[in-house]
């Protein structure tokens, strides 16, 4: 690995940029100072934010779009990106200071390993750690990885960047799928150096409980050969040794529930039992 290679921070803004000026502090304070930073926004109609964008430091990069949604966004993020590493990183979200330094340490030791995530430390309207586990089986049921990732731009090339289909949420889930799909695994940092803030009025918080199982089976429907009763039951055996967050037998169950009966059922179902189902019960 180069000693310093370029790391491009992406960052998507759609009317929201109150938070800003601390997500662009946590990048420009990183201990690893060989960086860009660049902002897409995509197509604000907020006055504020347009100003906010406008008075930005020369150190970001703006890329105008007409609003396409965050998937578009972070593609047209990544597309630009110098960097051989990419970080996506939303607006109003942030990162320790040694994020960076800590992830191309960790990317240089684990050797097996194709990208990094982290803990995450939950932030605004709730508190606590969310200690992160990552199973391949289990990452098919539920999202188990960060949306901030450090990722080589070379494994964003070659999945084609997210799905810019996905506007109502989880093109992130979507992504790491195809991640595991084609092999590609990563190495977790024990330590919360992501910093997520959690809001009633965000994108989780809204669709989560009212669109789970409805996104999730749109997942399912683009990837028919990864959900074939075959394929699960082969990804379960061969990651049968390596912990999972939920119970398998759990899992598995849940994912027949859903198969047999009505998803506005199921979406109900999900929200009555999200904070024991969900990644992100915590929330």
């Amino acid at each position: 690995m180069e000693e310093t290679p370029l790391v491009s921070f992406v960052l998507p803004c759609y009317n929201s940029h109150q938070y800003l000026h601390q997500t662009l502090s946590s990048i420009r304070k990183q201990t690893y100072k060989n960086f860009e930073i660049i902002l897409v926004n995509d197509g604000s109609s907020c006055a504020e934010t347009k100003a906010f964008i406008s008075t930005l430091d020369t150190d970001v990069q703006v890329i105008h779009q007409a609003n396409k949604g965050l998937p578009s966004a972070r593609n047209a993020g990544f597309s630009s990106a110098s960097g051989k590493f990419i970080v996506p990183l939303d607006c109003d979200d942030w990162i320790d200071s040694t994020f960076v330094e800590k992830c191309l340490l960790k990317l240089s030791t684990d050797v097996d390993s194709s990208f990094v995530f982290c803990d995450i430390k939950l932030e605004g309207e709730s508190s606590g750690i969310l200690q992160k586990k990552y199973n391949y089986y289990e990452q098919l049921f539920f999202n188990q990885l960060p949306y901030c990732l450090f990722l080589p731009k070379k494994i964003w090339n070659a999945l084609g960047g997210y799905n810019e289909k996905m506007r109502d949420g989880y093109e992130d889930w979507e992504f790491n799928i195809r991640l595991g799909q084609r092999g590609y695994y990563g190495a977790k940092i024990s330590e919360p150096l992501f910093h997520y803030r959690v809001s009633q009025s965000g994108m989780l918080s809204k669709i989560s409980r009212r669109k789970h199982v409805n996104l999730w089976f749109d997942i399912q429907n683009n990837h028919p050969e990864i959900y074939s009763f075959r394929n699960i039951c082969a990804i379960g055996l061969e990651w049968r040794i390596v912990p999972t967050r939920y119970s398998k037998i759990l899992l598995f169950a849940w994912w027949i529930v859903c198969l047999i009966v009505p998803k506005s059922f199921s979406n109900r179902l999900f929200s009555l039992l999200f904070p024991i189902l969900s990644h992100s019960k915590n929330l």
